[in-house]
C-alpha cells in the first residue's frame, strides 16, 4: 500500500536538465516557492548538449572557440575563418554547467536542491480555477523510486554509453513505473501547484500527459550519427596552404582551397579548433575541442541503413571510430581514452502547444527537437526557460498580469518554427556530399554551407532572435506582421504603445539590446551596458539623454525623470531583491531599506564627464536615495573617453542622435520592449507601456 503526503509549491519543474536549472535558478532569484524533480539518480558527467554561449566563470573549465573553420577534406578546404559573436562559444559539460549555476535557494534561503529519483504519475489541471490568481490548479502525483529503478541500464562497464539518453532509445518511463508499482514501500505524494514547467526531453512524461494535442509533429530523416569524446592522438594538423593532399578514394590529386583569406599565414583546421570535414564518399564530420584534452566528434554514420528507426543494439563505439577513421584519412586518428559516446537519428520536431491553460508549460527538448550539431540543443532549451522564468515568477508575485503568460508560446513557437526551419537546412548541408564543381547540382557548395554555419552562430547567442509584436514588444504598425499560426495569440497580447523607431535605429523592439562601452559618471571607470542589467527581473529604462552639458537637454531630461517619477515609478510594484540578485548583498549582506521599483531607470549622456555635477544637476530618479545606503550613484554613465579601453561610441552603435536623443525599455530578459524619443510626446507610450505589463497602482 503506498503511502501519500500532500503539499502545496507555487512551481514544480519536472526535470533537472539545462532548461530546469535555468528555471530554478529564476525561481530563486524572485523568492517563488520551488520544487524541482528528476527522474534519475544523479547529474551528467559525460557526454550530453556541450557548446554554449557564456562569460566567466565558465571559462575556467570550458574550452573557449573564438573561432571556427568550416572545412571539407578530400578536397580539405578551408572556406574562412568565423569569429564568435559577443560572449564566448565553448564546449563544457552539461554537469560542469551545473556546478556553475549557484545554487538556489528558496524563499526562506534554504538551498533549492534538486530531488532526484522522483517520477510524476499523473497530471491535473483545474481549468476553471486557472484564473485565478491564488488558487493551485495543477495536481501532480509523484513517486519516489530506489536507486536500481531511477538507474538506466548501460552495456558498457569502461565506458559511457549515452545511447539511452538518444532518441534511438525508447521511452522507459513505463519500465521504471511498472518495476516500483510492486513494492510494499512505495512512497507517493499529491503536489498542488500554481505552475508546472515540463523540462523533461524529448520523451517528456509531461506533454505525453497532457494529451494527444501536445504531440510534437515533424520528421526523422535518413542521417544517422554518432558521437564520440575522446582525448585524440591524431596527426590531423595545421597544414601549408600549398600542401597538396592524395585522396584516397581517387588516383587524382586535390589542392587545399582557400576563398576568403588568402594570407600566407593562414592554416587549415586542426584538432583544437571547431571544424567541419566534407569528405567525398565517407560522410561528414565535426570536430568540437573540449576541456581536459578532449575533443568532440560528431561522426556521419553513412553505413547505417535507414527506413524508419534505427536499430541501436547495432551501433557500437567501434563503428562510430572507425567510420571517423574514414572520414579523416589520410590523416591518423586513435584514441587511448574515450569519455562518452552516443549515436542519434536526426529529427526535426515541434510541439503543436507550448502550454495549457498558462498553467503547465513546455521547454526544451519537451517541445521541440532538432539535430545537435549547430550547438542549439542546449541553448535554446536554456532560452526557452530564461523567457519564461521571468514572467511565471513576476505573475506569481503579482507584479504583471497572467495575460502575458500567453507571450511565452507566441515568442518560443516562433523561434522554435524559424530553427527547424533553419535546421533542415543546415543538417542536409553537413549530411550532404560536398560539390565537385560548379556544374554539381546535388552536390554541397561549400559557399552555401559556410553561409549556414555562420547563420547557427546567431540562433545559439540569442542575436538572431527577433520576436513577434506583443504586450512585451511594441512595434510599430508597419513591422507588426505575425506568422499565421500565431495570429491567435496576438489577439490576446497586442502591443498598445507604439515604438518609433528612428529614436534609436540600432535597438529593434523584439531583439537583443545591443551592448557597448560607457565610463560611469561617479569613479570613470569603463563598463559595457549589459553588465549593468543583472537578471534580477526588473525592466531597465535606458535614458540617452545627450549633452546635458546644455541646459535644453539636461532640461528635457530632469523633465523626463518628473514624469516618470510620478506616472511609472509611483504607480509600479516594487520588487524585493533575492540575495542572488541583490547588488548589495556581499559579504557584508547590506540591504536596502525598501524594496526596489521592478522599473529601474539609467542614464546615458554625450557630455563631458567632468562637467555634470550628479547630485546637483540630475533628477533624483537617476540617482534615488535609500535610507540605509544613501544615494545611488550606479546609474549615470557617459559615453566619453575612457582612460584604459578607449570611447566606446555607444551612441553611434545605439543608433541614437546625441541632439535628440532617445528612451529604450528593455525587458528583464534583455530584449528591447519598446524604442521611443526623448521628448514630452512620448511620455504617454512610455507609461502605455508599464500599464499593459504591469499591475500599476
Amino acid at each position: 500500500m503506498a503511502s501519500r503526503s500532500t503539499s502545496e509549491v507555487d512551481v514544480l519543474i519536472v526535470g533537472a536538465g539545462p532548461a530546469g536549472l535555468m528555471m530554478a535558478l529564476w525561481m530563486s532569484r524572485l523568492g517563488i516557492k520551488t520544487r524541482i524533480v528528476d527522474k534519475r539518480t544523479d547529474k551528467v558527467f559525460s557526454g550530453q548538449a556541450d557548446g554554449g554561449f557564456f562569460l566567466e566563470p565558465r571559462l575556467q573549465w570550458g574550452h573557449q572557440a573564438q573561432r571556427a573553420r568550416p572545412g571539407q577534406h578530400q578536397r580539405l578546404v578551408a572556406l574562412h575563418r568565423v569569429g564568435a559573436p559577443p560572449g564566448a562559444h565553448g564546449g563544457l559539460l552539461p554537469g560542469r554547467h551545473r556546478g556553475v549555476v549557484p545554487h538556489p535557494a528558496d524563499p526562506s534561503g534554504s538551498p533549492l536542491k534538486v530531488e532526484r529519483m522522483v517520477l510524476p504519475t499523473s497530471l491535473e489541471v483545474d481549468e476553471a480555477a486557472a484564473e485565478d490568481d491564488d488558487a493551485h490548479p495543477v495536481t501532480v502525483t509523484l513517486r519516489h523510486l530506489t536507486e536500481a529503478e531511477a538507474t538506466p541500464t548501460q552495456k558498457l562497464s569502461n565506458l559511457s554509453d549515452g545511447l539511452f539518453r538518444s532518441n534511438l532509445a525508447g521511452d522507459d518511463v513505463g519500465a521504471m513505473l511498472a518495476q516500483s508499482k510492486g513494492r510494499a514501500d512505495v512512497r507517493e505524494e499529491v503536489v498542488k501547484a500554481k505552475y508546472v514547467v515540463g523540462c523533461d526531453g524529448a520523451h517528456s512524461w509531461t506533454r505525453k500527459a497532457l494529451g494527444p494535442k501536445y504531440e510534437m509533429k515533424g520528421e526523422m530523416t535518413d542521417f544517422v550519427w554518432g558521437v564520440m569524446d575522446i582525448v585524440p592522438i591524431t596527426d590531423f594538423r595545421k597544414c601549408s596552404p600549398a600542401l597538396v593532399i592524395k585522396s584516397p578514394d581517387s588516383t587524382d590529386e586535390t589542392h587545399l582551397l582557400l576563398f576568403q583569406e588568402r594570407m600566407a599565414n593562414l592554416k587549415t583546421a586542426d584538432v583544437r579548433t571547431r571544424c567541419m570535414i566534407h569528405s567525398a564518399s565517407n560522410g561528414s564530420l565535426m570536430i568540437i575541442p573540449r576541456e581536459n584534452r578532449l575533443v568532440r566528434l560528431y561522426i556521419q554514420l553513412t553505413e547505417v541503413s535507414t527506413g524508419g528507426r534505427v536499430d541501436r543494439s547495432t551501433i557500437s563505439h567501434e563503428m562510430i571510430f572507425k567510420a571517423a577513421q574514414k572520414i579523416i584519412s589520410p590523416y591518423k586518428l586513435e584514441y587511448h581514452y574515450c569519455d562518452w559516446w552516443t549515436a542519434y537519428q536526426i529529427g526535426q520536431r515541434v510541439g503543436s502547444h507550448f502550454s495549457k491553460c498558462d498553467r503547465v508549460f513546455l521547454a526544451g527538448d519537451a517541445v521541440h527537437t532538432h539535430s545537435p550539431k549547430a550547438g542549439q540543443g542546449m541553448n535554446v532549451s536554456m532560452s526557452d526557460a530564461y523567457n519564461l522564468g521571468w514572467k511565471i515568477g513576476l505573475v506569481a508575485k503579482k507584479i504583471m498580469p497572467r495575460k502575458i503568460l500567453s507571450t511565452y508560446e507566441l515568442e518560443r513557437k516562433q523561434i522554435a518554427n524559424e530553427l527547424i526551419e533553419f535546421d533542415h537546412k543546415f543538417s542536409r548541408l553537413f549530411s550532404g556530399r560536398p560539390q565537385k564543381d560548379i556544374l554539381d547540382e546535388t552536390g554541397v557548395s561549400m559557399e552555401e554551407f559556410s553561409k549556414a554555419f555562420n547563420m547557427s552562430h546567431m540562433f545559439t547567442s540569442g542575436l538572431g532572435v527577433n520576436y513577434s509584436p506583443s504586450a512585451l514588444v511594441c512595434k510599430p504598425p508597419e513591422e507588426a506582421l505575425l506568422l499565421e499560426s500565431d495570429k491567435e495569440v496576438q489577439n490576446e497580447g497586442s502591443p498598445v504603445a507604439k515604438s518609433k523607431l528612428s529614436a534609436a535605429t540600432h535597438c529593434k523592439p523584439g531583439m537583443r539590446f545591443p551592448s557597448y562601452q560607457v565610463v560611469e559618471q561617479c569613479d570613470a571607470r569603463q563598463w559595457t551596458l549589459h553588465h549593468k542589467m543583472p537578471s534580477d527581473g526588473r525592466f531597465r529604462l535606458w535614458v540617452f539623454g545627450g549633452d546635458i552639458s546644455q541646459a535644453a537637454a539636461r532640461d528635457r531630461v530632469n523633465a523626463l525623470g518628473a514624469r516618470l517619477e510620478q506616472g511609472v515609478l509611483a504607480r509600479a510594484p516594487r520588487l524585493e531583491l533575492g540575495p542572488a540578485a541583490n547588488p548589495f548583498a556581499g559579504t557584508a549582506r547590506f540591504r536596502l531599506d525598501r524594496a526596489p521599483s521592478v522599473v529601474d531607470v539609467l542614464l546615458v549622456h554625450r557630455a563631458p564627464r567632468a562637467a555634470v555635477e550628479l547630485l546637483r544637476d540630475l533628477h533624483d530618479v537617476y540617482h534615488p536615495f535609500d535610507a540605509k545606503l544613501g544615494w545611488d550613484y550606479d546609474k549615470v554613465f557617459a559615453d566619453g573617453e575612457s582612460y584604459h579601453e578607449g570611447h566606446g561610441r555607444a551612441y553611434e552603435g545605439y543608433g541614437v542622435d546625441p541632439e535628440r536623443g532617445a528612451v529604450v525599455v528593455v525587458r528583464p530578459d534583455g530584449y528591447v520592449g519598446l524604442v521611443t524619443e526623448l521628448g514630452e510626446e512620448s511620455w504617454g507610450e512610455i507609461e502605455k507601456y508599464f500599464e499593459e505589463v504591469l499591475r500599476m497602482a
